[in-house]
């Protein structure tokens, strides 16, 4: 009897526990895996036990470690991201880690303790070209492209609000604008191999519908996608039982349907036409015009910069995908083997421009894995003026890192069309801790900045950084990366304006 009760009130507890967690909204997890899921917390738990003496370090675990997902979700559920005990990295033999170095003295800096972070842009976006819509972005952090479809709507929508809240944009992806897309969050609309949402039933561009699309959106700026770190190269498929009503509408394509991405673009062929493109966008829509690419070879970059030293054509902006992205669904061969990584592709892009002096007359956005304030910094010191998070902002709305993102079955939520579970995500609270996260990374990027010694992280030089082998040689970014006396930094008047903009205090 004794033990009939004990089973029956155990059963009542489990079954009790259940329903408070289908029904609370702030663990997508234990909403799709109600009781289960709370295994995974507690082995979270007891994680740096277990690895401490079975499995691995904190910094083993790829393709984030254990200490950098850390701290992201304490970030983003602004909790403590302080780690105690110095670092366990192995300082006086690790090979290519880049260390900052610290100035005794500085300037006057900005205010480190606003709670919003403000961080914008040194460059005007579409002001050297003169541009009808030309701005100057509010955040050198913004949310890289993922697109409604790879993600769920409930994503799309918990990124959008996230956005809106920090003041950030958002690229849509190149599946379209969709309704998730409009929750208040400035776009950045991308236009793919498909031209998904401005294209005719064939598959050709559309400017009416392109139009149409920027006239009913909150959209900044265009960008060309030529191609991306996970896949350069190559088309993207979609498969029928993935397009659904929703998504066909949205995209244009036939409901049900395999849709075939191609590998490059009909609009334009080479360079040449690809300028009389960009500048076909810009005139008809007002808009900066930029292209998105992985490095491989060197030729599309050295014309690309050739053509616009001539002053009559040019892009807006230019954002390099490092070869370690990681959001689209990709072949073994294609994640691991093509493409440059970031640092090493972005330092070749740069200098193409620098060599003709077309620096400042551009802005450079640097993607893969740069939402991290240690790479973040980097990118600015290499050269980066705006930097696009993808997988950091997943991991700040609940991504565990399952890496089930190509089957359609990822646990939280996130990158996955199965209804139940995409309901598992909140996007009202998810939405904060994506606003936490991109404010306190740039908060982390003035913090670093003050300790350099300079107002904005755009002002961090090649110089300012250094890159160990071990504990017996040290070379300097610019030692590294071939860079030449004044590369990756800012012009004299872009370098005032930005220190001026960034220490002037409140309005009165």
């Amino acid at each position: 009897m004794q033990a009939r009760k004990i089973g029956a009130a155990a059963a009542t507890a489990v079954a009790v526990l259940a329903a408070r967690d289908l029904l609370q909204k702030k663990h997508a997890l234990l909403r799709n895996f109600p009781v289960l899921g709370h295994a995974r917390y507690l082995l979270e738990t007891i994680g740096p036990e277990l690895r401490q003496y079975i499995v691995t370090s904190n910094e083993e675990e790829r393709p984030f470690s254990r200490d950098q997902r850390t701290w992201i979700y304490a970030s983003a559920k602004e909790q403590n991201n302080y780690f105690g005990f110095g670092t366990e990295l192995d300082v006086e033999h690790v090979q290519g880690h880049a260390y900052v170095k610290q100035r005794t003295f500085a300037g006057t800096l900005p205010d480190l303790h606003d709670p919003q972070s403000p961080l914008p842009s040194a460059k005007v976006l579409g002001g050297p070209r003169g541009r009808a819509g030309a701005f100057r972005p509010a955040s050198v952090v913004n949310i890289s492209a993922m697109s409604f479809g790879s993600l769920s709507g409930a994503a799309i929508t918990a990124l959008n609000k996230g956005a809106a809240e920090a003041g950030t944009m958002h690229n849509t992806g190149e599946g379209g604008l969709s309704p998730h897309h409009r929750q208040g969050g400035d776009l950045v609309l991308q236009l793919g191999t498909s031209y998904f949402g401005c294209r005719n039933e064939d598959g050709s561009f559309d400017l009416a519908k392109l139009k149409e699309v920027v006239a009913g959106a909150p959209v900044k700026a265009i960008e060309i996608k030529l191609s991306q770190g996970a896949k350069p190269g190559l088309g993207g498929m979609l498969p029928g039982a993935k397009v659904t009503p929703e998504i066909a509408a949205i995209r244009g394509i036939p409901v049900g349907r395999d849709c075939a991405s191609p590998s490059r673009h009909s609009a334009f062929g080479d360079v040449d036409s690809m300028l009389d493109f960009v500048e076909l966008l810009a005139a008809e829509t007002g808009l900066p015009v930029g292209v998105k690419s992985a490095v491989g070879e060197l030729g599309f970059w050295q014309e690309l910069a050739a053509r616009m030293a001539r002053g009559d054509r040019g892009v807006d902006f230019v954002t390099v995908d490092g070869g370690e992205g990681g959001t689209g669904a990709a072949p073994r061969m294609f994640a691991d083997s093509v493409s440059l990584p970031f640092r090493m592709g972005f330092s070749r892009v740069y200098g193409t421009f620098a060599e003709l002096g077309l620096t400042d007359e551009l802005t450079f956005i640097g993607s893969g894995k740069l939402g991290l304030p240690e790479n973040a910094a980097v990118a600015f010191a290499l050269g980066v003026d705006m930097i696009n998070v993808a997988r950091e902002a997943m991991l700040s709305i609940g991504c565990i890192q399952a890496q089930k993102c190509h089957t359609d079955k990822c646990p939280t939520g996130i990158a996955t069309q199965n209804p139940w579970l995409a309901r598992g995500l909140d996007p009202a609270s998810k939405s904060t801790r994506a606003a936490v996260y991109l404010r306190t990374l740039r908060k982390e990027l003035l913090k670093v900045s003050a300790a350099v010694g300079v107002a904005h992280p755009g002002l961090i030089t090649p110089d300012d950084v250094e890159i160990l082998n071990g504990d017996y040689e040290a070379r300097t970014l610019a030692g590294v990366y071939g860079y030449k006396e004044g590369w990756g930094e800012l012009g004299p008047e872009l370098a005032a304006g930005i220190t001026a903009l960034m220490t002037a205090g409140p309005a009165a």
